[in-house]
């Protein structure tokens, strides 16, 4: 996989994970990165903009391109019987098709102290370059589940002493909730919205009060909104 941009370079090399090529433009500046790299051993290859371009996909990478392992996964059983927080926090992505939105969610997760995001392997959006650029870099820093069936795995949340909350139009207001409890957030698909097998295994499903004459809100949006309220509510503990 290729990750370009300085920002999302520089959250790469907070972490002791394997670079495999690094791809740097003829007039590309940035010494503290350029330092680090060689401190790694990683060969610098300097080289044109179009290149550049075309391993990013003419992403805005600002000079600099790696090429790195893709980003590793994880199980259920990998992370969620090891959290030991008192009020545990997952988001479950219901197939989201938008890698900006997938990115966007992964960042505003991390910052708001979510413990794993979960997505089923099928009909789903993949990790992609995009996907990491948006999140500048966040993705390195919180568990990405892939999972084979959502719905079963709510059950097993569930068991795990987790409430399923669903976002939807037609829900209760997201200030009713007491979120002082661990949370599983579901954010449906971007067009469809949630599933129905889904919605009929939430414990609440909640929307957000609007006053501006929209139907509705961007998806990696609204997850900003219902975690900060989530976040917000356990502050007093």
């Amino acid at each position: 996989m290729y990750i370009y941009g300085k920002n999302v370079v520089r959250e790469f090399l907070k972490k002791d994970e394997k670079i495999l090529k690094a791809f740097v433009s003829d007039n590309f500046f940035d010494k503290d990165i350029i330092n680090k790299l060689k401190s790694r051993n990683v060969k610098v290859n300097y080289t044109k903009k179009f290149d550049l371009d075309k391993r990013s996909n003419n992403g805005l990478h600002q000079g600099i391109v790696l090429l790195v392992d893709d980003v590793k996964t994880y199980s259920y059983d990998d992370i969620i019987p090891n959290l030991s927080k008192k009020y545990k926090t997952v988001v479950m992505l219901d197939h989201l098709e938008d890698p900006h939105n997938f990115g966007a969610i992964i960042r505003t997760s991390y910052a708001l102290g979510v413990d794993a995001i979960i997505i089923p392997n099928d009909r789903s959006i993949n990790i992609s370059d995009t996907v990491v650029k948006t999140s500048v870099g966040a993705i390195n820093s919180i568990p990405i589940i892939r999972v084979s069936s959502l719905v079963a795995t709510l059950n097993k949340l569930k068991k795990d002493g987790f409430w399923i909350v669903g976002s939807d139009m037609k829900g209760s207001s997201y200030t009713k909730i007491d979120y002082k409890t661990s949370i599983c957030l579901i954010i449906g698909n971007e067009g469809k919205g949630m599933s129905v097998s889904l919605k009929n295994a939430c414990d609440y499903i909640v929307s957000i009060d609007m006053i501006g004459n929209i139907d509705s809100l961007n998806a990696s949006v609204s997850c900003g909104i219902l975690l900060a309220k989530i976040m917000e509510s356990r502050l007093d503990e």
